[in-house]
């Protein structure tokens, strides 16, 4: 065992992986934006724990001195998404970006291993801006859906817990389990139009609902007292319907009398002025 300072070795793949995190959730944002739909549900990250540095360059025969090189995951990236068909889309806007260098990929979702693990790997070299420089580190980001993912996670405290040991009937009720999730996978893709129609309509039905509640509440700051009072009450019978469910039409066409006050009483308003 080496005396590194663990800390100070850690530090840029620490570096790399919030960076990495932003850069995704950034292109979340920018996608959802751009296109109403993002491929990406949503990232996290984590620097390898040095007790798992150790155990995997242990079990690879990596020697001390080329952890940098032989230890790939040091840093790792997931993605998650809601569908298969997003995997792919991501690992492509990620194989165009020009602020890292792909080394290589592992495709086990075409080809999953035995045990019924599926995720989509990718091996970049990422460049982190240190105080003594730049300093190109690797990094592992892992693309998957949420059914795989909480195979994964499952797989990983299971393998962990018998020291990649799985007793017999453990090991054949996990390939059972990732077939399911396969399926689960499978079925969702084959409603995805569906399901992203009802997100969409979800979202843009939650949308009129906030700007009809903020404009309300402006109009108070405007001592439209009466009118606000007025708005309010058609909100709260609109929203009270019988059946649980508001009549977004009606929901639409109180927003449209609220946003015509709102721009009275700022036409008003800058008369005065």
């Amino acid at each position: 065992m080496d005396g590194r300072d663990w800390g100070l070795f850690l530090l840029p793949y620490e570096q790399a992986v919030e960076e990495l995190k932003v850069k995704f959730k950034t292109m979340r944002a920018e996608l959802k934006k751009r296109e109403e739909y993002a491929p990406i549900e949503f990232v996290t990250g984590r620097v390898k724990r040095i007790s798992s540095i150790l155990e995997k360059a242990k079990r690879l025969n990596v020697p001390m001195d080329q952890l940098e090189t032989g230890i790939e995951d040091i840093a790792g990236i997931r993605i998650m998404c809601q569908f298969v068909e997003d995997i792919r889309r991501v690992a492509e806007y990620i194989r165009n970006r020009k602020d890292l260098k792909l080394l290589y990929e592992k495709d086990y979702i075409t080809n999953y291993k035995e045990s019924g693990y599926r995720s989509f790997h990718m091996i970049v070299e990422y460049p982190v801006q240190t105080a003594l420089g730049q300093k190109k580190v690797l990094a592992e980001i892992q693309i998957r859906t949420l059914a795989m993912n909480f195979w994964a996670t499952i797989e990983h405290s299971l393998s962990y817990k018998y020291r990649e040991m799985l007793p017999e009937d453990v090991r054949k009720r996990l390939q059972k389990t990732a077939e399911a999730a396969a399926i689960l996978d499978n079925e969702m893709s084959g409603i995805r139009e569906e399901i992203l129609e009802a997100q969409k309509k979800f979202e843009d039905d939650s949308n009129v609902i906030s700007q009809v509640l903020t404009l309300i509440h402006q109009l108070y700051f405007y001592h439209l007292v009466n009118e606000a009072m007025e708005f309010q009450e058609r909100f709260n019978r609109i929203w009270s319907s019988q059946d649980g469910r508001p009549d977004m039409d009606e929901m639409k066409g109180l927003l449209e009398d609220v946003q015509r006050a709102m721009a009275g009483c700022r036409k008003e308003n800058s008369q005065e002025e």
